[in-house]
């Protein structure tokens, strides 16, 4: 006849507490790094260029940064408003962009640019801000990247060779 033994695991109360105490603080610091991602979640501005938003890689009315270079001939003024319109590409590809406000003095056309803002279900990108290089040598890197991408598959330089 065999007979079962029972081992009950009995812990002793300091170590119990230590334990609650423990698991107390790693939910309460998984909480908090939960709670600080899901706020900074909305903050990101992902970043497209002209020709990811010709082709519909990039969201609607979701904020986004986009960067180009302003094309020839493409600013148009409005003299009633501080309304100003423009055309970003990458030599691959134009977007359109709106925007509302005083552009910085370094702005001009044939310029490399980086801009915030939503783009609109016409395919206009509304822009809230807008940045332009500060010298002559600097481009963003991201900006850089896609005009090397766009300049590698074959698209137009700025004198139209390939």
């Amino acid at each position: 006849m065999t007979q079962k033994s029972e081992v009950a695991v009995v812990m002793n109360p300091k170590r119990k507490q230590r334990l609650m105490a423990v698991g107390l603080i790693v939910f309460g610091v998984s909480s908090a790094i939960g709670l600080a991602a899901y706020a900074l979640r909305s903050n990101i501005d992902l970043f497209f260029n002209p020709s990811q938003i010709a082709t519909g890689e990039a969201p609607l009315a979701k904020r986004i940064r986009i960067g180009g270079m302003v094309v020839e001939d493409s600013v148009r003024r409005d003299p009633e408003s501080l309304q100003v319109q423009f055309a970003l590409t990458d030599y691959k590809n134009t977007v359109t962009v709106s925007y509302t406000g005083i552009l910085p003095d370094l702005f001009k056309e044939g310029q490399g640019i980086v801009t915030s803002g939503e783009l609109n279900g016409a395919g206009v990108f509304e822009a809230t801000e807008v940045l332009a290089k500060h010298d002559e040598n600097y481009m963003p890197p991201n900006v850089q990247r896609a005009l090397d991408k766009a300049h590698e598959s074959g698209a137009p330089t700025e004198d139209g060779s390939l």
